[in-house]
């Protein structure tokens, strides 16, 4: 990206493929290759299309330069993790960061084995098109099976449900 001058993308990120009615916003072309791009609903990692409100979290680790990206999973299965080497990543890494804060709606703790207990996430979609997305997080050593933690996380989410009027 060197020589390009502010704002400028190189050509692979201003043509990288996105769906009907998206537009690139900022985008990087990884150390391997792979392009990476972020538009108003979803980022785009290589040919996946990522709904921003699917992304779990996006850490950057500027010692080496790795911009980690994590999908929502499902309980019990191992969650899609995206790892970009970039050497210059500019407007993209402010993007992502918005675009990820702005999905969430509410995020609440609860405990339910001492400090150790299940997060109530509420995310949305960018345009708002979509009913809002409900998703558990159960801290390690929380057993989400057991039937006192199962009680305790659909009771937070029915508060959560209350308070933001879905109820």
């Amino acid at each position: 990206m060197r020589g390009l001058g502010p704002g400028r993308q190189p050509d692979a990120v201003r043509r990288a493929p996105v769906g009907p009615g998206e537009k690139v916003l900022a985008g990087v072309v990884a150390r391997d290759g792979t392009i990476a791009v972020g538009t108003r609903d979803a980022l785009y990692v290589g040919d996946r299309r990522i709904p921003w409100e699917t992304v779990e979290r996006a850490d950057w680790e500027s010692d080496d330069s790795t911009l980690t990206v994590t999908e929502v999973g499902t309980w019990g299965e191992r969650r899609p993790v995206h790892r970009l080497l970039v050497d210059e990543p500019g407007r993209f890494l402010p993007l992502v960061r918005e675009r990820v804060t702005a999905s969430v709606v509410l995020q609440r703790h609860v405990p339910v084995n001492g400090r150790r207990g299940v997060f109530v996430i509420a995310r949305r979609a960018p345009r708002g098109d979509r009913p809002l997305s409900w998703v558990y997080e159960f801290e390690e050593g929380v057993d989400p099976d057991d039937p006192a933690v199962r009680a305790a996380a659909e009771e937070a989410l029915a508060q959560a449900r209350d308070e933001v009027g879905l109820g």
